[in-house]
């Protein structure tokens, strides 16, 4: 399972005789683990090394996203909401035959959905078979990457899709909801009933359900919130909050804890209380759908975002606390008036996200030379207020 989808640049594969050496001996290792040569070798023969996925398994993240950037700039924005519930709205009975099956809310898998592809319009293009071996030859995670690569043969084995159509992430997430293979193998589900666990069909049936299937079995429990917001107590010890610290809900209520309302909180278990922005920021109290969602992909920003966006759909109300500013002193709202009052002022940002990347470090670069300030390329209050007072 992945993060956030990008669309992917399409890539080149390049010639290396060292990769095709690797291949001729892996081709021997599938062979012995089960999988027949009139499957192996044509896979093999049509797989490329990738340099290009190399570079993305080791490139670091160019910016450091806020909380408040990944969920209104990313997972709950008013974009990724409409479309949710237009998603919902449009496969309705699909996804409340596959809640009923798996005991999964339609809202959360269709969370799920939007979150891994975008509700299915970035499922990925590039060849599963050709990702997954050049990152076993590379051997920075070799052994997880040929087990991906055993697995995807294996797909290929079981007829489930065509070598062209067996195309995914640069990691080799695939489908409607990104299943690596290994997670296929043992989670995907026939919900169609054609004979195929087909996840990369236009239709999302199979995808949605293979997604229900393995939350069901990670331990869902329908009927239950994955979390709730509350408001911490003042003069709060913080140093309570994080996973590893488990209360009953009386518990934490004894401590001062309130719902965004004032109440005590639901009880729904044994909970954990979250601060993923920092002491001044949200709070949530998490139960085990939360920690179950941690199973798909094991962050808190993700497990709360797929939470968070899966109310939104279903009507519920934003988050009510206060996100915090970043580094700069600058909130999500800040950072896009600085790209529009710059592309305003003829210094392009390519955009008005909020994310302070690459284009919008060069448009900063090229304001402060014009301007005879010192050139750092990083946004400030003080270069706000600037481009305020000259607009």
């Amino acid at each position: 399972m992945s993060t956030p989808t990008a669309r992917a640049a399409p890539m080149r594969a390049e010639r290396n005789p060292a990769f095709d050496a690797w291949k001729s001996q892996f081709r021997g290792r599938a062979i012995s683990a089960g999988i027949p040569a009139n499957v192996v070798d044509p896979a093999l023969n049509a797989a490329g090394f990738l340099p290009d996925v190399i570079a993305r398994d080791r490139r670091q993240t160019e910016f450091t996203r806020t909380f408040e950037d990944y969920i209104q700039g990313i997972v709950a924005s008013d974009e990724r909401i409409a479309a949710g519930r237009a998603a919902l709205s449009r496969h309705n009975a699909t996804l409340r035959a596959i809640e009923a099956r798996y005991g999964v809310e339609a809202e959360v898998v269709t969370a799920v959905w939007g979150l891994e592809s975008r509700y299915g319009t970035e499922r990925g293009d590039i060849p599963v078979i050709s990702a997954t071996a050049t990152l076993a030859f590379d051997g920075r995670r070799g052994a997880f990457f040929e087990s991906q690569l055993l697995a995807a043969l294996r797909i290929l084995q079981r007829g489930d899709t065509s070598l062209a159509n067996l195309r995914g992430s640069w990691a080799g997430a695939m489908g409607h909801t990104q299943f690596i293979p290994t997670t296929y193998q043992d989670y995907a589900v026939d919900f169609t009933g054609n004979g195929r666990r087909d996840i990369w069909s236009d239709d999302p049936a199979d995808g949605l359900a293979s997604a229900a299937n393995y939350l069901s079995r990670m331990g869902w429990r329908r009927g239950a919130p994955w979390g709730v917001e509350v408001r911490l107590p003042e003069g709060f010890n913080t140093g309570l909050a994080g996973r590893g610290s488990t209360r009953s809900v009386g518990e934490w209520a004894g401590l001062g804890l309130r719902d965004m309302d004032g109440r005590n909180p639901p009880d729904h278990g044994a909970a954990s209380l979250i601060l993923p922005d920092g002491p001044r920021g949200p709070a949530f109290l998490v139960f085990q759908n939360f920690r179950t969602i941690l199973r798909y992909n094991n962050s808190e920003f993700y497990a709360i975002g797929i939470g968070h966006l899966s109310d939104r759909i279903a009507g519920r109300g934003p988050i009510r606390g206060n996100f915090q500013p970043d580094r700069h002193g600058l909130r999500v709202g800040d950072r896009q008036e600085l790209q529009r009052l710059l592309t305003r002022a003829g210094f392009d940002t390519q955009g008005a996200d909020g994310v302070i990347g690459p284009n919008s470090e060069s448009a900063i670069r090229a304001y402060q030379q014009a301007r005879g300030l010192p050139v750092t390329g990083q946004p400030s209050r003080a270069l706000l207020d600037m481009l305020r007072s000259r607009a």
